[in-house]
């Protein structure tokens, strides 16, 4: 029962956060249930969790997808996730920079999450820079984030940071940039899973089916909560938000925590 409620409330939360920032679900939700199953299981799991979440922000919020930016920067992502995967392979062979533990947590620093980790500190330390943070990005450099988004997606799997960091540039009204975030990250999504493969059959007999349908209502619920709030934020809490999380998140991935 345990297992259940901190997977549970986790999912709920993550969707929560991940609706405003435009990342964090499958960050936040993969450590935790990898603490209990297997870490193919929790992958698997929180792939399946991750995708059918943002079909449901898609349903919740599409009448505010702005779809030039979509096609500009979400057809590039789509694209570059298959080289960024093929490089993860190749640098998987180099060894790890360095280990430690930390709080019973075992730290490993490797090359890929010291070189995403960075580039992230380096993106949220750009939101201070006053020319870059009062800079609307035009359209002819949408497909170039979408590129970096959609190749350091397939590297590491921290495709929505990157996203993030563009398109809170792109002169997007709070509204535009929830679902139009959402809607590219079910795009890279799809095309992740399709290339990859998620193998249903192996996730449900490995997994309570009841655990996945809550954890999967759970992030629905995050959504609507969510969207109610939408209401009464403003685009400089949700930039504020995203730089935050970056800080953390491009910290943690250095530090070879997560």
């Amino acid at each position: 029962m345990m297992t259940i409620i901190i997977i549970v409330v986790t999912a709920f939360l993550a969707s929560l956060l991940t609706l405003f920032s435009g990342f964090g679900l499958g960050t936040i939700l993969m450590p935790v249930v990898a603490v209990f199953f297997p870490i193919t299981v929790a992958v698997a799991m929180t792939a399946f969790v991750h995708m059918l979440n943002n079909l449901f922000k898609l349903i919740v919020l599409w009448r505010k997808i702005d779809w030039l930016v979509v096609l500009r920067f979400g057809l590039p992502a789509m694209i570059a996730t298959v080289p960024g995967a093929w490089l993860l392979t190749a640098l998987s062979d180099l060894p790890e920079i360095h280990s430690y533990d930390f709080m019973s947590i075992n730290a490993v620093i490797t090359p890929v999450k010291l070189t995403v980790g960075l580039l992230l500190i380096f993106f949220a330390t750009a939101e201070w820079i006053p020319f870059l943070k009062n800079l609307n990005l035009s359209p002819k450099i949408m497909p170039v984030g979408g590129v970096l988004s959609g190749f350091f997606g397939g590297l590491s799997g921290h495709q929505g940071a990157f996203r993030s960091a563009f398109l809170i540039r792109a002169g997007l009204d709070k509204n535009q940039f929830v679902a139009s975030n959402a809607a590219i990250a079910a795009l890279v999504d799809i095309t992740r899973l399709t290339v990859y493969g998620l193998n249903i059959t192996l996730l449900l007999s490995q997994v309570n089916t009841g655990l996945l349908a809550a954890a999967t209502m759970a992030a629905f619920a995050g959504v609507l909560a969510g969207a109610i709030g939408l209401k009464k934020v403003t685009i400089d809490f949700v930039q504020n938000l995203v730089v935050v999380t970056l800080y953390t998140l491009g910290v943690l991935l250095a530090a070879g925590l997560i």
